[in-house]
């Protein structure tokens, strides 16, 4: 079973996002803040992480980078999920290594169908 890593401090899209994809055969862990998230990314190796931008304690850019810059974790997908829409912004996350970005509000089974490609 592929293991995927939430990490956003807005429970009730972890919460959402948790239950489509463990309805679609995935186990999921969740992190709420950007320091839970890089401890377990680094704890639980992951298959995917879904990331999000603006958190307390450390951004969803500089975990991004963090990790895509180690080697042992530098292939895990992440995709950025973000309510910040700007060109900018997308230039900032395919710069620190984020595999795709996702804007807010979302489709969950849009999130879904991404996850899958990433983990056939």
């Amino acid at each position: 079973m592929k293991k995927i890593l939430i990490v956003d401090d807005e429970q009730d899209i972890v919460e959402s996002l948790k239950f489509v994809l463990e309805a679609a055969y995935f186990t999921c862990y969740c992190a709420y803040n950007g320091e839970d998230g890089l401890r377990l990314a680094k704890e639980l190796v992951p298959d995917l992480i879904i990331l999000d931008v603006m958190m307390p304690k450390i951004n969803g850019f500089k975990i991004s980078r963090l990790l895509k810059y180690d080697a042992k974790y530098k292939n895990i997908p992440i995709l950025m999920v973000t309510a910040r829409t700007q060109e900018e912004d997308k230039l900032i996350g395919e710069e620190t290594g984020a595999d795709e970005y996702i804007t807010k509000p979302f489709e969950l089974d849009e999130v879904v169908k991404k996850v899958e490609q990433y983990l056939k």
